[in-house]
């Protein structure tokens, strides 16, 4: 069959019509976000002129229709926004300026796609707007990167896990089909453009991770529903086994805001240190009362395994531990205690404490000395009876709880996520998420959620050498982008990796002892640990009477300087107060730190640095003091796997 000219003229003619090409700019030109819609809705971004994402085509395919398959446009348009939020928990900053534009595009049948364009980065989300419930079969994001990107790889085994992974350097087209990450992730093209992809605004729909295909190609991967499991034999207290699952991902109303898909754009690596698109982009505080919301430090007990020495009492899970507990948080100001493992009946009949607790006349010496008792329990019991535990707990006294070992992250355990959230802020718990998947927004809605795990912290040190300075130098660039982490710092064994020993009972920590006090500069989480046993501390009382005088929550962050596992170097305002903490890997390093960022005056900073002995024994640190102002430039050296600290003050 042949066509005519004109007949082949008028379908070039009707294909190029049909098909939109619509282009945004961020407020700084930086930026250059393209969408297409022709047979598919696809994007890609530039930044300053490079292809940092070659082409992504994206729908969401529900149980009767495919929403961006041969879509029909209705409208587009294109709006900016200037506002300022005001964080309850202020992780980087107490005003947080929230500048974008947004690209609405309104499709036949009844959904949208909206965009958001910022200087740091772009976002998008689905919006249907569809009667009764619907069941997502999948969201489709194949995302396209240029030849010869890499990527920062937290690969899973599985969707069930802790997600506490290792950031594994892979080639992308090297990332097999059967192989994928959890979130965040960051990637870099040929040309260096790093690129962080997370969610954010997560609610009532599963997590999303991040597959190979072989290509330069990735795609989106879900948990798909749960309909059965069964306790894991080999753990039947925490660990579940799946046996039965949905062929959806999500059944959900129809009438709703799906998740923001993040892609944060930095133009140098240190602009990932300031990033905080989830936060911006996560939907507005569910809570009215807000008062009794306070962050702080904590005493904590199970990485050190209660080991007290020099005391009257035999240590161990007890009253008398406990008190020595709160008298050492009571001493330095630490806001409260963690009561972790062993506090319980047992681990599934946690509505009772163990013979030797009395967690009532813990409580009640706690508001002597002003300090707040947290109860750790298990998710799995927690599920099963969420009121009356929390209600008992509330009863007590208690500030709040540690749950842990949730491991999955399909819809329903999201939606656990949320009703914890929910019945903890009606009785005026705070609520740290262990055994968890990243940060994704819930924080913003409901402010007692304080901090997650979600990351390979520092419990490690007691069964593997995986802690690294490479590791940590790591973490502030890509896991800390999502939210705060819970990586309970403050070990004080410390040795370098030659001289590292796996001791469960008495952990030691990788890297020297100012690389651990800058943790408390770098590392973001409201609710701060102490890991280490309180004898320790006290022992050393330097040490600890540094940390205590560092916030859990900042006024204003700086990412001064850093290059991904290599080193960082961050300055956070508190008050009055500065604050500057530097780290670096395995390599001992010289970093130029420029004080610019202070207002005009006179200051004392006083240092926690690496000692000169450092490079050999890793607990050697020195602390001084030195005059300072916004002229001042200082080279200071960091010992191999050191750290460097400062507090400074206005004179």
């Amino acid at each position: 069959m042949k066509l005519s000219f004109s007949i082949c003229i008028s379908i070039f003619i009707s294909f190029v019509i049909s098909a939109q090409s619509i282009d945004v700019k961020s407020f700084d030109k930086a930026i250059d976000l393209n969408v297409n819609i022709a047979e598919d809705i696809t994007w890609s971004v530039m930044v300053n002129g490079q292809k940092a994402v070659e082409i992504a085509t994206i729908s969401l395919s529900l149980e009767k229709v495919n929403l961006g398959k041969t879509p029909k446009l209705i409208s587009q348009d294109i709006s900016e926004k200037q506002e300022s939020l005001f964080p309850v928990l202020a992780q980087k900053n107490n005003k947080i300026d929230n500048h974008y534009k947004a690209l609405q595009l309104v499709f036949e049948g009844n959904y949208s796609i909206e965009f958001r364009i910022y200087n740091e980065g772009i976002a998008y989300r689905f919006i249907t707007n569809l009667a009764g419930e619907v069941k997502v079969l999948s969201e489709q994001m194949d995302l396209v990167l240029p030849m010869g990107s890499t990527s920062y790889f937290p690969q899973e085994e599985s969707t069930y896990s802790h997600y506490e992974r290792d950031y594994i350097l892979k080639n992308v087209a090297d990332i097999k089909n059967e192989e994928f990450a959890s979130l965040p992730v960051l990637f870099s093209t040929n040309t260096n453009q790093r690129i962080l992809y997370t969610d954010a605004d997560l609610f009532d729909y599963p997590n999303s991770f991040i597959k190979g295909t072989g290509t330069n190609k990735l795609q989106l991967k879900f948990p798909n529903v749960v309909l059965e499991s069964i306790p894991n034999p080999k753990s039947s207290d925490r660990s579940e086994i799946i046996t039965k699952e949905a062929n959806y991902i999500a059944s959900t109303t129809g009438k709703r805001n799906f998740p923001w898909r993040v892609f944060a754009l930095p133009k140098e690596d240190k602009d990932l240190l300031e990033n905080e698109m989830v936060y911006k982009l996560s939907r507005e505080r569910a809570l009215e009362d807000i008062s009794w919301i306070h962050p702080g430090k904590v005493a904590w007990d199970w990485y050190n395994a209660n080991n007290v020495w020099g005391v009257e009492f035999e240590s161990g899970i007890n009253n008398p531990t406990y008190k020595y507990y709160i008298d050492f948080a009571a001493k330095y100001g630490l806001e409260y205690v963690i009561l972790d493992e062993g506090w319980t009946k047992s681990t599934t009949e946690i509505l009772e404490c163990n013979p030797e607790i009395n967690v009532k006349e813990l409580v009640e010496y706690g508001k002597t000395k002003n300090v707040g008792i947290i109860l750790w329990c298990l998710w799995k019991p927690l599920n099963e009876n969420t009121e009356e535990i929390l209600q008992t707990y509330a009863d007590w006294g208690v500030k709040g709880i540690k749950v842990d070992f949730m491991q999955r992250a399909d819809q329903y355990m999201v939606n656990s996520y949320t009703k914890i959230a929910q019945e903890c802020a009606k009785r005026q718990l705070l609520v740290d998420y262990h055994g968890a998947y990243k940060p994704s927004g819930l924080r913003k809605a409901y402010p007692n959620v304080i901090s997650y795990e979600g990351v390979r912290g520092n419990e490690n040190n007691k069964w593997s050498a995986a802690i690294t300075p490479t590791h940590n130098t790591t973490l502030p660039f890509i896991r800390m982008v999502a939210g705060p982490m819970d990586f309970t710092p403050g070990a004080m064994r410390n040795a370098h990796i030659e001289n590292h020993q796996i001791n469960f009972m008495r952990p030691v920590g990788i890297g020297t002892r100012a690389h651990q006090v800058s943790m408390y500069m770098i590392f973001e989480s409201p609710i701060q640990m102490l890991c280490d046993t309180p004898s320790s501390y006290l022992k050393d009382g330097e040490t600890v009477n540094f940390i205590s005088k560092i916030p859990s929550t900042w006024d204003e962050t700086y990412g001064l300087d850093g290059r991904i596992g290599e080193f960082v170097v961050i300055a956070r305002k508190k008050d009055s107060k500065y604050y500057v903490g530097a780290m670096t890997n395995e390599e001992s390093r010289t970093i130029q730190i420029d004080f610019s960022f202070l207002p005009e005056g006179n200051y004392s900073a006083t240092l926690f640095k690496d000692g000169i002995n450092a490079d050999k024994y890793a607990e050697d640190y020195k602390v001084t003091t030195m005059k300072i102002d916004s002229k001042t430039v200082i080279d200071i050296k960091l010992a191999r796997s050191g750290g460097w600290s400062a507090i400074i003050e206005k004179i």
